[in-house]
């Protein structure tokens, strides 16, 4: 259940890989840990998380994801970079190399949670992402601090004295973003922008302001975005029997509409992503119950 605009949003179950694809072959590659968000800034931070990775002398591993509508502010260690950097919403697939040794910390704001915080345009981050000082110039020694910390919760800690300075006033807007996004993501009967209009009794054009403003991309992304994520997800865990069936469930015209959806955003049809996930999963199985002789 997502919390309200005052209560923080509950951290996923260790099960919960909603977004992540391929998620038992990534699991292999990489540690993944998540933390809650403190109760002074759980009003803007859905959640921390914490990925790790040694792949010494193993080939880089590419991890791809379907990011959710919300910023993430990272904390990162690799071989290709490292310091601190605000991630705008991707409305493609993202994929991450994963090489040597590297980490990465990382706070996830809540949908519309950066730009209600910062009162800054986020469609300026969309697609990108920028070193933290340049959008907030007085975070320049926070990077070297959270990296020097081994401990996740101290990171945490670090993180959150820093936002607590920075605390932003009550905003009427985000709290019915907030309201209109938690619709998206779990009902699955809206499936078009017109229904979420009705619902919350919005016009169109300035619900699409409001999603510019605070989330970086269009309330039709949103939904698509959420239902995709749904599709990935159920996929992943063996739901193969009736894709038509499916499809409909997530309020596509049509298995076609689906698969040709799925394709382009994912890089694979619907039945080989999810016969990927079955091997993978039977990969990791074997190697934890060895098949007896």
């Amino acid at each position: 259940m997502t919390g309200t605009y005052d209560e923080p949003v509950p951290v996923p179950a260790p099960d919960s890989v909603k977004g992540i694809l391929h998620p038992d072959e990534q699991a292999r590659h990489r540690s993944l840990a998540r933390l809650s968000a403190g109760p002074e800034v759980g009003r803007f931070v859905e959640w921390y998380w914490s990925v790790r990775w040694d792949l010494t002398g193993r080939p880089p591993y590419y991890a791809e994801v379907l990011p959710f509508p919300c910023v993430n502010v990272t904390f990162e260690r690799t071989e290709t970079r490292t310091g601190g950097f605000v991630n705008g919403v991707c409305t493609t697939k993202y994929v991450r190399e994963l090489s040597g040794v590297g980490e990465t910390f990382g706070a996830r704001f809540r949908a519309g949670g950066f730009g209600a915080f910062t009162g800054l345009d986020v469609g300026a981050f969309r697609d990108t992402a920028v070193p933290l000082t340049e959008v907030l110039p007085d975070a320049e020694d926070l990077a070297d601090r959270v990296l020097a910390e081994p401990s996740d919760t101290q990171r945490r800690t670090i993180i959150e004295d820093f936002l607590i300075g920075r605390q932003a006033a009550a905003d009427p807007n985000y709290r019915l973003v907030l309201r209109i996004v938690a619709a998206m993501e779990h009902d699955l009967e809206l499936t078009r922008v017109d229904q979420v209009t009705d619902r919350f009794d919005i016009p169109i054009r300035t619900l699409q302001r409001m999603f510019r403003r605070y989330i970086g991309a269009g309330p039709k992304w949103v939904l698509r975005r959420y239902r995709l994520q749904d599709g990935a997800d159920l996929l992943a865990r063996g739901r193969t029997r009736d894709l038509a069936a499916l499809a409909t469930e997530l309020g596509y015209f049509d298995q076609a509409h689906f698969s040709r959806e799925f394709t382009a955003e994912v890089g694979m049809a619907p039945l080989e992503y999810a016969k990927n996930s079955l091997r993978s999963r039977n990969e990791v199985t074997s190697k934890v119950i060895p098949t007896r002789m």
